[in-house]
């Protein structure tokens, strides 16, 4: 996995940059008022730190939509041009109108970088580790917040500190980032598979997870280029065919086989009726007419995934216990761990034709060598092996794979018109006082001794549909290049779809409340807040004026903050975003409280700064714990790949306005009602965010981003009567 954490931290540089540039603004802006004379117009103070706001607004109106187009490393190459010039221009600002000018440029960077960098880092990295590496942005941007502070402290002691030079430094870090762009940074796998580029997409995935076989997750990314809304929840009994007995065997009409990918091996799934763990969460939360007021105003989705991590929380925090949940059942599940080359090679030019080798293609040429270890190179199970009846009833599975998470993707055709359907299956852990009742329920005498487990599956269309499929020389369905008409970019009205609306609404409240608990204002103006709050009485004894002793309490601030982040980076794939969030959203309450409590009462010089200044740094630390990383993470999984970047874009246009009205309207607020009242309403927000978390923020860790969205189409839709029949 080295090779996707290293891609991980040179695209977070872009947020190190945003860092930088927040921390230089807060410090220069002291500066920049007295040399134009701004002291008497916080209109314009508040337009000069704004306008990096505006720019970044403007530019991510469109950089969603034209990063699916052209991809997402070109923008942020872009973006780590726009860095540079920004910092040339506002070295050079001989007035205000030039410097607005650079600051909208520098806007048009951060803006991108702010967006894209999510989304880069969740295509690319693992589901086991998609947390830790999606909270490096977060910390790479804390890092060089402090270490901007740390210049401009040092630069504030001088007789004369020129702000021209604090925010002129912003062009050397830039192209250190724009040379990783052009030269280390791969495009993004899933942009490539959305584009038929399998040939890149494989060679990139190889190169990031550090093994050649990759078949897997290939075939999972093809599978994301679909969201068709129609997900349903099944639940089987899976169990090995050799250990049913020709009576004991299920009834033809209702069983479904499952082929591994070795000669010789096969499985039998029973479907379940009344015993279903997803089904009966579903049916106990909001979709529920009967339910009481908790479990109306309880987002299904939320229900469903809680359920899936209460009952297995150990195969969502790992890849590899997707292998360890079927071990018994062989190498079908546990496809993830084989070794070695493989000759699953695809044409470009035709996206129904494969390029392998004579020896792979042949559905009757296989070697001795090939019987004996199992035909391990071959990415799915030849056609031979697959008896793909479309006129028996039994459902066929077409090869599984573990996919991460303790999720395995497989295919079924329908008897009926051989239409490919995707199944993503996961174990549900089943108390073996159940196992008895659960016999009953399947309509079969499956033998309670024998090998089983007991699994939830979301099934859905697939993409590749059935037209091309069924080729007498082909090894599989997700060795197809994707149909032409999912490679052609997102459709508009995929946004209208109910799992993507669902999704959307949940990314948008999230970015909404994160800006109106005031994080990014307080962070633009913390030098004038400690400034208000009395600072500088706490080191007048130094020697040390209040600038240069604000923004040295602004970077002791920011050094606490990043033990405070790599805890979270520690956690965020084990306890999980919205444990996370359900920890550090109270904490900020408190410490909002008792900083409006420390300026309501007159408590002395000291006692009060201390108290404000306690306050403010508990409350930065929690906040990049949980509130500050989360809402990007979140709205980097939650989405389906063909609209991902339209959405995204959609949820940061929505953090950018809030952006600007909290920065904006900041000065003004300190001005009319206070420090403590500024804080009361911040705190006012995180409560009604705390609420919100609680009923609509489900917990993504550990799953597969093409499983997440599933969750959210089948908690869209009315399926209480479907699942509980």
């Amino acid at each position: 996995m080295s090779g996707a954490v290293l891609v991980a931290i040179a695209a977070s540089i872009g947020n190190l940059l945003q860092g930088w540039d927040n921390a230089t603004i807060a410090g220069a802006v002291l500066y920049i008022k007295r040399e134009f004379n701004l002291e008497s117009q916080p209109t314009i103070e508040g337009l000069i730190v704004a306008m990096s706001l505006i720019g970044a607004t403007i530019i991510t109106t469109f950089s969603g939509p034209v990063s699916d187009s052209v991809g997402r490393r070109p923008m942020l190459i872009i973006s780590s041009v726009l860095y540079f010039l920004s910092g040339l221009i506002m070295f050079w600002s001989p007035n205000v109108y030039i410097l607005l000018l650079a600051r909208l440029i520098d806007g048009f960077g951060i803006g991108l970088a702010v967006t894209l960098v999510p989304v880069y880092i969740s295509e690319t990295a693992p589901p086991e580790i998609r947390g830790l590496l999606n909270t490096l942005p977060q910390f790479t941007g804390s890092g060089g917040m402090f270490f901007s502070y740390c210049m401009i402290f040092g630069m504030t002691l001088s007789p004369s500190p020129n702000w021209r030079v604090m925010l002129g430094v912003l062009s050397l870090p830039s192209l250190v980032y724009f040379a990783l762009m052009l030269f280390y940074l791969p495009e993004s796998p899933r942009w490539l598979v959305s584009k038929g580029k399998m040939k890149e997409a494989k060679a990139v995935l190889q190169k990031l997870r550090g093994r050649e076989d990759v078949s897997g997750e290939m075939a999972l990314l093809v599978e994301g280029l679909g969201s068709s809304g129609d997900t349903s929840i099944e639940e089987y009994l899976v169990a090995p065919a050799t250990d049913l007995t020709e009576s004991d065997a299920p009834s033809d009409k209702d069983k479904v086989k499952l082929y591994g990918p070795e000669s010789g091996l096969s499985w039998v799934a029973q479907p379940v009726t009344g015993g279903s763990v997803l089904g009966s969460v579903l049916g106990s939360t909001a979709m529920s007419r009967g339910g009481s007021i908790i479990d109306t105003m309880m987002d299904p989705v939320v229900a469903l995934l809680g359920s899936v991590h209460e009952k297995n929380p150990e195969a969502t925090s790992s890849m590899r216990a997707g292998s360890n949940l079927f071990a018994h059942f062989g190498s079908m599940f546990s496809v993830a761990e084989r070794v070695g080359p493989r000759e699953d090679n695809w044409t470009e030019d035709d996206p129904h034709t494969m390029d392998y080798d004579d020896t792979r293609s042949s559905d009757h040429e296989m070697t001795e060598h090939d019987e004996e270890r199992g035909d391990l190179e071959t990415p799915l199970l030849s056609q031979s092996e697959l008896p793909l009846d479309h006129d028996s009833s039994i459902g066929e599975v077409q090869g599984a794979m573990g996919i991460g998470g303790g999720w395995q993707l497989a295919w079924k055709v329908s008897e009926k018109d051989g239409v490919y359907k995707k199944v993503f299956l996961h174990q549900d852990e089943v108390p073996a006082s159940r196992k008895g009742s659960m016999m009953s329920l399947t309509g079969s005498q499956l033998p309670v001794s024998g090998d089983f487990v007991h699994a939830s599956a979301l099934v859905s269309s697939s993409v590749l549909g059935s037209k091309g499929l069924v080729i007498q020389d082909a090894i599989g369905p997700a060795m197809v290049q994707p149909p032409e008409n999912t490679a052609k970019g997102p459709f508009w009205k995929e946004l209208l779809e109910p799992g993507v609306k669902h999704a959307l609404f949940t990314g948008v409240m999230l970015q909404m409340l994160q800006q109106f608990s005031g994080i990014n204002g307080v962070l633009y103006y913390t030098p004038q807040i400690l400034e208000q709050a009395g600072v500088g009485v706490l080191l007048s004894n130094l020697g040390i004026s209040s600038d240069s002793a604000s923004i040295l309490i602004s970077a002791l601030t920011t050094l606490l903050m990043l033990p405070c982040i790599g805890l979270a980076m520690r956690l965020m794939d084990v306890s999980g975003r919205r444990s996370l969030l359900l920890t550090t959203i109270p904490i900020l309450v408190v410490s909002l409280i008792v900083l409006v409590i420390s300026n309501a009462v007159n408590m002395g010089m000291v006692p009060h700064a201390v108290l404000s200044t306690a306050s403010v740094i508990i409350y930065f630390c929690t906040f990049v714990m949980g509130f500050g990383p989360i809402p990007n993470i979140l709205c980097a999984e939650i989405f389906p790949t063909r609209v991902r970047g339209i959405c995204i874009a959609i949820c940061a246009l929505t953090f950018w306005i809030g952006d600007i009205i909290v920065t904006y309207s900041l000065p003004v607020m300190l001005n009319s009602i206070g420090l403590g009242g500024v804080f009361g309403i911040y705190a006012i927000v995180c409560c009604f965010a705390f609420v919100f978390v609680i009923f609509r923020v489900p917990e993504t860790k550990g799953l597969p981003l093409e499983v997440i969205i599933e969750f959210f189409n089948v908690g869209s839709k009315g399926l209480q009567n479907e699942v509980m029949e």
